[in-house]
């Protein structure tokens, strides 16, 4: 459990400080980062970034569109099939960041076995 948390908590970090400098894919390089060096086991390797990364966006997306009264979100969402719900947009926004750290989290599993740094 302690394992799982500390990438929780370092895959939010990264993603925040590289996300100053680079664009959105700086979401996988951190996913990538934290599970090459802070192995997780089984299906958390997918769903630890995943969840970090999707609660990251969704409250970063809140907090931005709160600004303006949920303007431009409703704009987007009523092109989208979403009927203009902001809120199923921020959450679509939030699944989509977490599908691709969850892979890059993945990826970064499988770079560590195959380095031979996982421990057994």
């Amino acid at each position: 459990m302690k394992r799982k948390s500390i990438n929780f908590i370092a895959t939010i970090l990264i993603a925040i400080l590289l996300s100053q400098f680079l664009p959105w894919w700086s979401i996988m390089v951190s996913a990538f980062l934290t599970s090459l060096f802070i192995s997780l086991k089984k299906g958390a390797v997918f769903f630890v970034p995943f969840i970090a990364i999707a609660m990251l966006w969704i409250i970063h997306a809140y907090y931005l569109s709160s600004g303006n009264d949920f303007m431009l979100a409703k704009k987007i969402a009523v092109l989208l099939p979403l009927q203009g719900n902001p809120y199923l947009l921020m959450i679509i926004t939030g699944v989509i960041g977490g599908i691709a750290a969850g892979f890059a989290g993945v990826l970064g599993k499988q770079f560590n076995n195959l380095l031979g740094w996982n421990k057994k």
